[in-house]
């Protein structure tokens, strides 16, 4: 056991690293929330704070399908998705998107290492790439990969499992980060150590148990390499 202990402490290279978007580099979740609760709203509708968690991690189709199972099958979904897509665009076009703390700190010390980096967010491809672009980090990363691109959401392996592919590394060889327990489900699901950084949402202790490091922020994760 104290073995085991000294090797868990050893910071090692990863072959990669992949990155969540919403909540995990970018400030971004509550934001969405509470325009969902606005965008409802407006029409004389009412969707629960409790409601919104659930949707955090997985991708449009399957917050469509827990919001219609929630409120039933009149609900206007796509004209709110739309008021909800007109709230963020202009809130950030007036206020920018916020970088999750430590963000840069984790982000050059891995550039320094040489270790290339990927995307794998369940954001379609044009909304996440003009959220990385605001974001000013787009550049950053070698390989991407969309929620639009795959066949299964989080928490199916897909989406990691695709930006592995495009990185051109083993799935084993790289390490994911995640701050959504759908998103922690499809890195354990496809082979890849899973690094969790809480933003609203935390685990049940099952998908915890999964889990290969727990950080209080991105900036303390850069200790774990190098």
């Amino acid at each position: 056991m104290l073995l085991s202990a000294m090797i868990t402490h050893i910071p090692f290279i990863p072959s990669a690293v992949i990155f969540d978007v919403d909540g995990l580099m970018l400030d971004t979740e509550k934001p969405v929330i509470d325009a969902w609760i606005q965008a409802a709203q407006i029409l004389g509708l009412h969707i629960s704070p409790e409601v919104g968690y659930r949707t955090i991690g997985i991708n449009e189709a399957a917050t469509k399908a827990l919001l219609m199972n929630e409120y039933g099958p009149d609900f206007p979904y796509r004209e709110i998705r739309q008021k909800l897509e007109r709230i963020l665009l202009e809130k950030i076009e007036r206020e920018g998107i916020a970088h999750r703390p430590g963000l840069l700190t984790l982000l050059d010390h891995l550039d320094r290492l040489g270790i290339p980096l990927a995307v794998a967010t369940s954001t379609g491809k044009d909304t996440a790439l003009w959220k990385l672009e605001k974001a000013r980090i787009k550049e950053r990363f070698k390989a991407m990969a969309f929620g639009d691109e795959v066949k299964q959401g989080k928490p199916a392996p897909d989406i990691f499992l695709l930006a592995a592919e495009r990185l051109g590394k083993a799935p084993g060889d790289c390490v994911g980060f995640e701050d959504s327990p759908p998103g922690l489900q499809s890195l354990h699901r496809a082979g890849i150590p899973s690094v969790f950084i809480k933003d609203i949402v935390a685990p049940s202790p099952l998908i915890l148990a999964t889990v290969w490091r727990q950080c209080h922020d991105l900036a303390e994760a850069a200790a774990l390499f190098g």
